[in-house]
């Protein structure tokens, strides 16, 4: 069965409207779809407010001055580093 063609949209916002009430396999046959991985997309952020001891924070300054990196950048790369360790056990 032929695919119908897909529009050419104004803006991005009539394009959601668009999709929001039409069926999209009537466009594409997902059949033939294949998984692709999307690694320039950046990650969504999520600001915190977090409660340290100043002799803490002023050491992750020191630690991170030795580094040449910002004690906040010290401070994600170490709680990756230890929550893919627990994740690994």
């Amino acid at each position: 069965m032929p695919k119908k063609k897909i529009p050419v949209f104004k803006s991005e916002e009539e394009e959601r409207e668009y999709w929001a009430n039409h069926d999209s396999t009537e466009f594409i046959d997902w059949s033939k779809a294949r998984k692709s991985t999307l690694s320039n997309l950046k990650p969504s952020l999520k600001t915190i407010s977090i409660r340290l001891p100043e002799i803490m924070i002023e050491e992750l300054k020191l630690l991170a001055n030795k580094r040449d990196v910002p004690y906040q950048s010290l401070m994600k790369m170490f709680i990756a580093e230890r929550v893919e360790q627990e994740l690994n056990k």
